[in-house]
Order: C-alpha cells, then sequence, then structure tokens
C-alpha cells in the first residue's frame, strides 16, 4: 500500500511536469471541461440562490396563502390572451362575498390599484421626501386585514387600523428600502413623505422581506395607505388583487368555496371557465421547481457537451503523447516496468490534466456568482459545496474514461520495438 502511495505521488509529479512543460496545449486541450465545469457551477450557483429565496418567500407569506387576481397570479410565460387582458377587475364587492360566505377562510384582504393589461406588475410611481427621491416605488391601497393575511412584520410603529381607513387618514406604512433611503438610523415615524405628490405622514416600517426576488423587487420600496384613502384621491383605479387566509389545514376547501363565490358575483355561467384566476404560493413553488428542472436538464445537456470535448480532446493529446515518449516507455518496461504501472502513469496523468480544468471551472464559476451578486442584488446567487465537490470529481471522471484507451495503447507497446522507435 505504502508503494502503491509513492507510486501514486510520483506519477502525479510527472503528470504536472508534463503539463507545465506544455502549458498552451495543456489548457487547450481541457478548455471544453472548463467550460462545462465553469457551466455547472454557475448554473447550480444561481439555482441554489432561487431556491433559498423561494424558501423565504414561502416562509414570509404561509404556503397556503391564496392569491386571486383577473388571471392566474403567479410565474407567466409568455403573453395572456386577449379575453384574460380584457376581464374585468374584482372589486370590493368580491372580497366582502368571500369574507362573508366562506366559512374555511379565516381573513381576506385587497390592494387597490391602477388598472393593468398584462402579466407584469402593478404600475410604480416616485416617493420625495426632502431633497431625496425614490423612483419605482409600490405605491398601492391596502385593507388594514393586509398586515393579517400577508403575515407582515412592522419593524417600527404599527399598521393602519380600520378606523383610519374608514376615515380616509393620509397615513402610509413603508417598506424597509423607503426607511433607510430617506431616514437611515433617524426615526422616520410622524414624518411627512410625498408619494405621487399626495403627503401622507408615516406611522410603520415593514420589516425587510424574504424572498423578495419571487415577490417583487420592490417589495423594500413599498408605501401602503388605507384602501379608502387611497380610493379618495384615485376614485378611477380600480384594480383590485385579493389575498385570502384559510384556516390552517383548509386550504383545499377555502379555495373551492372562494371560486364558488367569485363565479356567483362575476354571474359566470355553469358551462363557462372561470373568468379569475386563483393561485398560492406553494402552486408558484411547484411552477418555479418545474421550471429549474427544465433548466437544470439543459445544464447537464451543455455541461455534457463541453465535458464530451474536452474528453476527445484529453484523448487525443494522450495519444500523441504515447507517440511522443515511445522510447521512454521502451526503457520503463526494459528495467522492469509492468503493464500496470504504464497504464496508471498515463491514466494518472489524464486525471490530472482533467482535474486541473475542473478546478479552473470552479475558480471562475466562483467568479460569476460573485459578479452576479453585486451586478444583480435582486438575483440571488450563492454556489453550494456539493457543486465544487462534483465539478472537480466529473472533470477528474472524464480524465479516467478517456485516459483508459492511451494508457492500455502504451502498456501494450512491444518494448523491443519501443526502444528501436526514433
Amino acid at each position: 500500500m505504502i508503494l502503491s502511495r509513492l507510486q501514486l505521488g510520483e506519477n502525479a509529479k510527472m503528470a504536472l511536469k508534463t503539463v507545465r512543460e506544455n502549458k498552451t496545449r495543456s489548457f487547450l486541450t481541457v478548455l471544453g471541461v472548463v467550460i462545462g465545469i465553469t457551466t455547472l457551477i454557475a448554473v447550480a450557483s444561481i439555482m441554489v440562490g432561487l431556491d433559498q429565496d423561494m424558501r423565504g418567500f414561502l416562509t414570509d407569506f404561509g404556503p397556503e396563502t391564496l392569491f386571486v387576481f383577473k388571471f392566474t397570479p403567479g410565474i407567466h410565460i409568455g403573453r395572456l390572451s386577449q379575453e384574460e387582458r380584457s376581464r374585468k377587475p374584482l372589486s370590493l364587492e368580491d372580497v366582502t362575498a368571500i369574507k362573508e360566505q366562506c366559512p374555511a377562510v379565516e381573513d381576506v384582504t385587497a390592494e387597490l390599484f391602477p388598472r393593468i393589461q398584462s402579466a407584469g406588475p402593478p404600475q410604480l410611481f416616485t416617493a420625495r421626501y426632502q431633497n431625496h427621491e425614490i423612483n419605482n416605488v409600490d405605491f398601492t391601497g391596502a385593507l388594514p386585514s393586509y398586515e393579517n393575511v400577508y403575515n407582515i412584520k412592522v419593524e417600527r410603529g404599527r399598521y393602519f387600523s380600520q378606523a383610519e381607513d374608514m376615515h380616509r387618514e393620509d397615513v402610509v406604512v413603508i417598506g424597509h428600502d423607503v426607511a433607510e433611503t430617506f431616514f437611515g438610523g433617524s426615526d422616520p415615524l410622524g414624518k411627512s413623505i410625498l408619494v405621487d405628490s399626495i403627503p401622507y405622514r408615516i406611522i410603520g416600517v415593514e420589516k425587510k422581506h424574504a424572498g423578495t426576488f419571487f415577490k417583487d423587487q420592490s417589495t423594500d420600496r413599498a408605501a401602503k395607505v388605507p384602501y379608502h384613502s387611497y380610493q379618495k384621491h384615485y376614485p378611477a383605479r380600480d384594480e383590485h388583487f385579493v389575498g385570502v387566509k384559510p384556516y390552517p389545514g383548509m386550504k383545499a376547501a377555502a379555495e373551492d368555496q372562494v371560486r364558488a363565490v367569485l363565479r356567483r358575483t362575476r354571474k359566470v355561467p355553469y358551462d363557462k371557465p372561470d373568468n379569475f384566476g386563483i393561485s398560492s404560493a406553494d402552486a408558484i413553488a411547484v411552477q418555479f421547481y418545474q421550471i429549474t428542472g427544465v433548466v437544470g436538464l439543459i445544464t447537464i445537456v451543455l455541461s455534457s457537451i463541453g465535458l464530451l470535448v474536452g474528453g476527445v480532446g484529453v484523448m487525443n493529446i494522450m495519444l500523441m503523447s504515447v507517440t511522443e515518449r515511445t522510447r521512454e516507455i521502451g526503457v520503463r518496461k526494459a528495467i522492469g516496468a509492468r503493464k500496470r504501472d504504464i497504464i496508471w502513469q498515463f491514466l494518472t496523468e489524464a486525471v490530472t490534466l482533467t482535474g486541473l480544468g475542473g478546478i479552473i471551472g470552479v475558480i471562475v464559476g466562483f467568479a460569476i456568482s460573485l459578479a452576479i451578486n453585486l451586478a444583480l442584488p435582486s438575483l440571488p446567487s450563492a454556489v453550494p459545496g456539493w457543486a465544487v465537490i462534483g465539478g472537480v470529481l466529473i472533470s477528474m471522471s472524464v480524465g479516467l474514461f478517456f485516459g483508459i484507451y492511451p494508457a492500455v495503447k502504451a502498456a501494450r507497446l512491444d518494448p523491443v520495438e519501443a526502444l528501436r522507435y526514433e
């Protein structure tokens, strides 16, 4: 066993020496391996980061929370149909009906904002405080039950009350980023800001949200005002996004009841499909995992192509190495080297070559992940340990597999003919 370890170490030193003597050729040989492992690491880091973000999203809103809109909320791929875009908005009467007629529903809320005709986010606005300005603020009117339904955590102050909503008071609860930008470490409570040129008094600051990539990048740039206060200033705006909180373990029953109530209030004929959409946090998670599953499959295919190209390159360069070192092989066999010694020498060289390519791929993948975090903070990226270990092991396996044929060919050389080779 000790002898085998010594031989393995000696073979590795010889392999590294060969790599150093032919740097450019060695790098070009394993370029496919580098590209394959880089792709694997980069995509794995994004997918793991998104998975962490999705788990934060589910924790933030609760997996059983139902989302109701005029078209199905969630991850939309492709354009909405003309029928979906032309649907009439939900109404406050729909919200009241759900609250009163659905026994499986614990609470219900609604947001009010300008009408939209696509699957994109609501229109965003500008907020100002003294000389500071924030664009793309998520400015909506919400019922006081919004805090309970969406499990909102208030970092400072409080959420607006039923009385403030009914009296249409101009108060606002702002997102974490808005508070940080406008006030830094000072207390924002009681101060007045302009949102869409209307003054509102700050009564609360929301705690920073988890899973902001899936909720919306503007989640922490929110400005929520009482529903009827918003309606007072914008009577023509009638788009409603409804949130429904079922009682624990009653999500399926709540969804059926909400569907039945809305079909009745929106006068949908019994033989016609729904003219609204219902989704949930965990349904959006299922959509996400289906998409990432396809992305993962594509990544495996692309990485495999790169590794295959790299493996063929390794085989080619090792066959050239066998030809170039024919006399050396003859000398080694003449002084007592066995076939397995020759095989392990060339296999070690091939594995070392592709292993170095794998390490380079891991380093480049780390660099890409870091660049993504710096350039796109909303797109989470975290390199998992299993991807690093797996990437290096896969690259070494490529060298082992594609190095077998050249190693066996070298071991089968006749020592007499090899010594005569010029």
